[in-house]
């Protein structure tokens, strides 16, 4: 509750800063204000409420307004309440959408008895609005109180109605205020004063008088109990005040109390953690004061915490803390990050509404939500806006009485009611256009969307120095892949349509292509060859360059087959042998999506067919007329391919897993796909009944390019857009040597120019946002950073590419010089493009031959070799405890008669007596053990 004073202002005399009466500022230590609103200064008073609405309650006169949308707009702009007439309130009273205690009834002095009998009336037939507030226009309004409550049978008016009533002189004021103590007093600005007494004031009141004037103090001391709040509420400590303490508070705008000890108490005066006044108020019964103030320094406590009663925890906590890192983060912190990085911050927030959005169980919401928290205040911080601002604009919406429908923008709209079938549909068990299904490449930004680009709009990577204040620790926070979603939320999406492809076949996996590709004219999921030629009709320079790719994919991968079988002989007589076969069925997956990917059916198909495979399945989303791109069909045709599935994400991969009507069932699955396509890989190769293994796991495109003095910066800028135009999830790294401003200039100037020139702009820019170009001072330093990232694809745009070989430990290929771009990799060049990423090239490596491969080994032992390795395996067996092993071996060496079958005999019967002997002991223990229990 406030003071009890309802201070009335003329906003042109605060802005004037008149010198008389109180200030803005001093009259929101009070807590509330009066503003006589008319036709004519309507603008401007608006203006003053849309301005201070959170630094105080305003009340608003709207009695000269004649206008009813008028009168709602100042309700909806903030004001606290509204001082009405008569006529007004019948009318206000109709709107369902007003609460009663919004309105505050202005009783004239004109005729007061008749507009009692009118109020009689109207609170008969309207009962609700009994408890509402009244206001008594004029200077003698309180000679009149007594007569009205009396006559409308009020008297003395519920603790809970508040009458207003203008005051003029201290003598009256203090006398209403001690008679009712609802009551609340209209005074005027300029007849205020917090200067403790009247001395040299001349007719000024002081506030502080009038505050205390209907307060309950302790009978003992004379002091008055007082609860000091911070901005939001929260309790910081228990004190006491008396008049001086508050005139003094009042008049410095700091906290001041009375120590029953000390005296005068300016809080902080000497420890340095000051506070300052907000506002001071009252309990329900005016017994205890309320002192709002904003705490400075370690807290309130002399114990150095923000409360006497313990830390603050939830969201008043972190604010402090981030309050604190914005003035002094730690060098290389995360929050420190987050405040010089406002598209990190901004990318956090939306990725953790979409983390939120998708939750489902009751824990998994809460940490959902208190990471959307974290990182939202973390924004509004670096902004200088505080939860009490945030609250105060939560109060401001609650009191609007005009609202609008409250529908999401159309971008927000899905086409579909969520449901489970439409969670799995938008999280990537498909090619449908949801930016999360995409599998060849993101949704792209909108042009309007400010990802990827600097203060001034360009496109631009940010820059990071090893030579300047930035840890290891930092460059590693900045060198993490954008962020894949739950593994838990991915499986629990995927994990349903496995199943019903397993347990439905043909028919589940058309349902997900009706429904996903929308080929509803599709009648069978799997085209089988041999495959018409009339869907493979391509032009001749498209045949020519698939061919010319397909001969050198071809030879590289047909050169790393073995020429013959490994033979070591290990030791005389003991022969080991290791040979190769080609995996029997194997399954490859062509994602879909906004690109058309033939080289990934080249990457895969051919080394299966140099392998040797005898089948070889495809499988790749169609198109919504049920087709397959005719490169997919023609390459498949050149590799042998027995069927191409007509499906995409994990109902492709359930089917070549388990096998179906029509499908053949495989004993490995290839190819990348998004992070659904990779969740069905893992729980297949997991599950022992399916008997399939995959490749690797996959994630978004990336490439780190390393470029020193003699790099060409256009060349370095394409080879970053090629990656980047793969995905807004993608991610571009450029380490660069030494390069000073006008060197990284020109490669920035060229990222840029390209940029604007590429029709997949709005993906590159998405995928700009998360990536970065380090300075570093030698070769050494950039290949330590880059077997740290372990990129897909490395490329070294420096004067001596070869020189760097040799120090190179995690990559999936890399591309040496100038003039070998990323993309003759992945697509002619003959090396495979289907790499590990993510950061898997430290334990994984590319697809090559050997994926399609499986090495069985062979042993032989002759006589001779019995006699050399015999002993060796007897004795290891008899270590381990197994008998039948050791027998096995035993048996041969007694039949060379390297070994006598009697002594032989004779060390298995001490064997065994040895263990007779100590069996007893052993069921001795045994038993002590049971009966001790």
């Amino acid at each position: 509750m406030g003071t009890g004073l309802l201070v009335a202002v003329d906003p042109q005399d605060i802005l004037l800063q008149d010198v008389k009466g109180l200030s803005l500022q001093q009259v929101a230590y009070l807590g509330q204000c009066l503003v006589e609103i008319s036709p004519d200064n309507f603008d401007s008073n608006l203006s003053f409420l849309r301005e201070n609405f959170t630094k105080l309650d305003i009340y608003l006169d709207v009695r000269k307004l004649k206008s009813w949308d008028t009168v709602v707009d100042v309700l909806n702009y903030g004001a606290s309440k509204i001082f009405v007439t008569f006529e007004q309130l019948k009318v206000l009273a109709q709107e369902a959408t007003i609460s009663p205690d919004r309105l505050v009834l202005t009783i004239s002095l004109v005729s007061p008895k008749t507009d009692i009998a009118k109020l009689k009336s109207f609170l008969e037939e309207n009962p609700k609005w009994k408890a509402s507030e009244w206001a008594f226009d004029g200077d003698k309004g309180n000679e009149h109180v007594d007569l009205v409550l009396k006559e409308l049978n009020n008297y003395p008016p519920s603790q809970d109605q508040t009458i207003y009533i203008t005051a003029t002189s201290e003598i009256g004021a203090k006398s209403l205020l001690h008679e009712y103590p609802g009551n609340a007093l209209i005074v005027s600005s300029k007849s205020l004063t917090f200067e403790p007494s009247k001395d040299g004031n001349g007719d000024l009141i002081p506030a502080a008088d009038l505050i205390l004037a209907g307060a309950t103090s302790d009978r003992k001391s004379g002091l008055y109990a007082t609860t000091v709040v911070d901005e939001r509420g929260i309790a910081l400590g228990l004190v006491w005040s008396s008049k001086e303490s508050i005139a003094e508070a009042l008049k410095t705008g700091t906290g001041v109390y009375q120590s029953r000890k000390r005296g005068l108490w300016h809080k902080g005066a000497s420890s340095g953690d000051i506070q300052e006044l907000i506002s001071i108020g009252f309990d329900c019964d005016k017994d205890c004061l309320i002192f709002r103030v904003r705490q400075k320094g370690r807290g309130f406590c002399h114990l150095g915490t923000m409360s006497c009663w313990g830390k603050v925890s939830g969201l008043s906590r972190l604010q402090r803390t981030l309050q604190d890192r914005k003035v002094d983060a730690p060098e290389g912190s995360y929050t420190a990050r987050l405040f010089n990085d406002p598209k990190l911050v901004n990318a956090k927030i939306k990725e953790e509404a979409d983390e939120l959005c998708a939750a489902s169980s009751k824990e998994e919401i809460a940490s959902e939500a208190a990471d959307l928290l974290y990182f939202a205040l973390a924004r509004c911080i670096a902004a200088d806006v505080t939860l009490e601002d945030i609250e105060r604009n939560l109060d401001l919406k609650s009191l609007k009485v005009k609202r609008r429908k409250g529908d999401a923008k159309p971008q927000y709209v899905e086409e579909k009611p969520v449901n489970g079938e439409r969670q799995a549909e938008s999280n990537g068990a498909n090619g449908h256009q949801d930016e999360e299904i995409k599998e060849a490449a993101s949704v792209p930004k909108s042009p309007s969307d400010s990802a990827g680009k600097n203060e001034s709009g360009r496109i631009q990577m940010t820059r990071y120095s090893t030579t300047q204040a930035f840890s290891d620790d930092v460059l590693k926070t900045v060198l993490q892949r954008p962020s894949q979603k739950s593994n838990d939320k991915i499986m629990a999406l995927v994990h349903p349509i496995i199943d019903e492809v397993r347990s439905k076949g043909d028919s589940a996996v058309l349902k997900y292509t009706h429904k996903f590709e929308k080929a509803t004219s599709l009648k069978s999921p799997v085209l089988k060859a041999p495959f018409p030629n009339s869907l493979m009709q391509l032009s001749e320079e498209t045949i020519k360059a698939i061919n010319i790719s397909y001969d050198n994919i071809l030879k590289f991968h047909s050169a790393q087959k073995p020429s013959a079988p490994l033979v070591v002989e290990t030791m005389p007589g003991v022969t080991c042998s290791r040979f190769s076969r080609p995996i029997e069925k194997v399954g490859l997956y062509v994602p879909g999506g906004t690109a058309v990917l033939p080289s990934t059916a080249l990457m895969l198909g051919v080394p299966a067919m140099a392998a040797g495979c005898k089948n070889i399945v495809l499988a790749s989303p169609p198109r919504s007329d049920g087709t397959l791109t005719p490169e997919i069909v023609y390459i498949a045709h050149k590799i042998g391919a027995e069927a191409i599935v007509l499906a995409g994400g994990a109902q492709a991969i359930a089917a070549m897993a388990y096998g179906t009507e029509s499908i053949t069932k495989v004993d490995k699955i290839l190819g990348p796909g998004n992070q659904f396509v990779t969740a069905a890989k893992m729980i297949v190769s997991n599950d022992t009944s399916a008997a399939v293994s995959i490749d690797m796991p996959a994630g978004p495109s990336e490439v780190l390019v390393i470029a020193d003095k003699t790099s060409d910066p256009a060349f370095v800028a394409s080879d970053l857009l090629s990656q980047a135009e793969h995905g807004t999830d993608s991610q571009v790294v450029l380490i660069a040597i030494d390069l000073d401003e006008q060197q990284l200039q020109a490669i920035e100037d060229e990222v840029h120019k390209q940029a604007y020139e590429l029709p997949r702009v709005d993906i590159v820019r998405g995928a700009i946002e998360h990536s970065v170009t380090i300075s570093v001072g030698s070769l050494k330093e950039a290949l330590k950073w880059s077997n740290y990232y372990a990129p897909e694809h490395l490329i070294l745009q420096t004067a001596d590419p070869h020189a760097a070989l040799p120090d190179i430990q995690n990559a999936g290929s890399v591309f040496l010089g100038g003039w070998t771009p990323e993309s003759v990799g992945d697509y002619s060049a003959g090396v495979n493009h289907s790499l590990p990423t993510y950061g898997y090239a430290r334990q994984y490596s590319g697809v090559n031959l050997g994926s399609f491969m499986k090495h069985i080994t062979s042993s032989e032992v002759t006589e001779q070799g019995v006699g050399e390795v015999g002993f060796a395996v007897m004795e290891l067996a008899r270590c381990e405890g197994l008998d039948a092993h050791r027998r096995a071996m035993e048996l041969r060496l007694e039949k060379l008669g390297l070994v006598q079958k009697k002594v032989v005999s004779e060390i298995s019967t001490q064997e065994d007596a040895t263990a007779e002997q100590s069996k007893p002991a052993a069921d001795a223990n045994a038993e002590a053990k049971v009966a001790s229990g």
